[in-house]
């Protein structure tokens, strides 16, 4: 079995990395929250926005496709940051990364609970989350592979139900199932043109749309444990258009023919409650009387994966970290049959496990944890961009040539620019509303809630640069080897 000099495993095959790049692009953002994008946008306003941050995502992927491919690492994102910008930037990425993923463990486990009450609404959420935080720790305790084969098959079952839902959604504009719809008259928002509320609507749904593809960076962080990172890191990549294409901009498309905007379930749709998904709603339509049965429990298929990724990605990046010496070195120990980095993944699942007890016995506590992560996802991507436009350069400015590059990221450099632009433009516009009027007016609560993961990047990333002295690396200089030459 091949694997990485310092503890882990190469165990992941080509099926496992292109499925959890696909479930990564696959979750509740899709199933639950679309439908609220339409009624506050407008279908064609929702599909500008889901466009947009689509190709935005896009060029992001493939900007990490390209580093991932020629440097495959479990750390990917710090292990960038701190190799192509600086060692404070690699720092405060690591542990913004592993901070996000620990905290939304507790919260797709206290989601679990939720979801499941839809069938036993007799039985406490809390032994519902409980007994899945015990079940992903299991599953990631026993190698990567199970990890892998998990994702593969939950993926799957997420891309049977978009598929359906597309097949029900193409019969039932056509008036082959259900009622027909006024497709013209729902997709023109009933004369607006298609777009509500113009360009601040379509801004409005930015943040939404930048939501539901959170976790796409995840195939990045798989590439370290892959079997053959240079040919399976580009063929999971390269589909990220088509799987953006397809399972959203043309869902997006199906629910704003079917749904008319003003519909008040859409409108709900942000809510947790399968019965007002959008899918549910369209399934209904057709005549599906079990569709809402049948897509929670997609929900919670899709909801026990994203828990899962969380304990895989969290624990490999704090390992990453470890190995740097960014984090305690208990942390940078593996299993040595399995390659596990149990220290790590303990800690991780640790975290999740307190920060779940908060929801139940400190709300207030736990509202603050889920604010603290809020905005991270969008710095790892911020700091993906960043750290590929300084790679690229580096490289020609080193002699090298593009065509020497494994994989090529597309569009360079305009792809990580426009992914860097819209990546501020989400984070800024997180709660532009709570900065109205006079300073004094501003509301402190929200914007504090809001934007609180932003100074703690800021912290992480000053105080390792004033205590270690750490300076933006020069072109020159920077370390351009592979760590292919780490694999057996």
């Amino acid at each position: 079995m091949s694997q990485e000099s310092n503890g882990l495993r190469r165990t992941l095959k080509t099926r496992h990395l292109s499925m959890i790049a696909l479930g990564g692009t696959i979750g509740t953002g899709l199933f639950l929250s679309s439908g609220a994008t339409i009624s506050q946008a407008g279908p064609l306003g929702a599909l500008t926005a889901y466009a947009v941050m689509g190709a935005m995502v896009f060029f992001l992927m493939t900007s990490l496709g390209e580093m991932a491919t020629h440097n495959p690492v479990s750390g990917s994102f710090s292990v960038y940051a701190d190799k192509y910008v600086e060692p404070a930037f690699g720092f405060a990425m690591g542990w913004n990364y592993w901070f996000n993923w620990a905290i939304t463990v507790a919260v797709e486990a206290a989601t679990v609970g939720v979801v499941m009450q839809y069938w036993w609404p007799s039985i406490p959420g809390w032994i519902w989350a409980g007994a899945v935080l015990l079940l992903i720790t299991l599953i990631n305790l026993f190698s990567a592979r199970a990890y892998g084969e998990t994702e593969f098959w939950m993926a799957l079952i997420k891309v049977i139900a978009v598929i359906l839902f597309m097949i029900v959604g193409v019969l039932t504009i056509l008036g082959i199932m259900g009622n027909q719809p006024d497709v013209a008259n729902n997709l023109s928002a009933d004369g607006h043109h298609g777009f509500i509320g113009g360009a601040a609507g379509i801004l409005s749904v930015f943040m939404v749309a930048g939501f539901s593809f959170q976790g796409t960076e995840m195939v990045g962080i798989t590439a370290g444990e892959s079997e053959t990172p240079e040919t399976s890191v580009p063929k999971a990549i390269s589909q990220v258009f088509w799987r953006i294409l397809l399972f959203y901009i043309l869902a997006i498309f199906i629910i704003g023919a079917i749904i008319n905007y003003k519909d008040p379930s859409l409108l709900k749709a942000s809510e947790s409650n399968v019965a007002v998904s959008p899918f549910t709603l369209v399934f209904k339509q057709a005549g599906f009387a079990l569709a809402a049965s049948v897509m929670n429990a997609v929900i919670l298929t899709s909801v026990i994966s994203s828990a899962n990724s969380g304990v895989y990605a969290s624990s490999r990046m704090l390992w990453s970290m470890a190995q740097k010496g960014m984090a305690p070195k208990i942390f940078g120990k593996t299993n040595s049959r399995t390659g596990i980095p149990v220290p790590a993944l303990l800690l991780t699942v640790a975290v999740g496990l307190f920060s779940f007890l908060t929801s139940v016995l400190g709300p207030d506590i736990y509202y603050y944890l889920v604010a603290a992560s809020g905005l991270t996802g969008f710095i790892a991507w911020i700091g993906i961009a960043v750290s590929h436009y300084r790679f690229r350069r580096a490289w020609i400015k080193q002699g090298h040539s593009v065509s020497e590059l494994r994989y090529h990221a597309k569009w360079f450099p305009f792809g990580p620019i426009l992914a860097l632009i819209l990546s501020f433009v989400v984070v800024i516009g997180q709660d532009t509303s709570s900065f109205a009027g006079s300073i004094t007016h501003w509301n402190w609560e929200a914007i504090i809630t809001t934007y609180m993961s932003v100074p703690l990047f800021l912290v992480l990333y000053f105080s390792y640069k004033i205590k270690n002295k750490s300076r933006v690396r020069k072109l020159e200089d920077i370390d351009l080897s592979s760590s292919h030459s780490d694999v057996e």
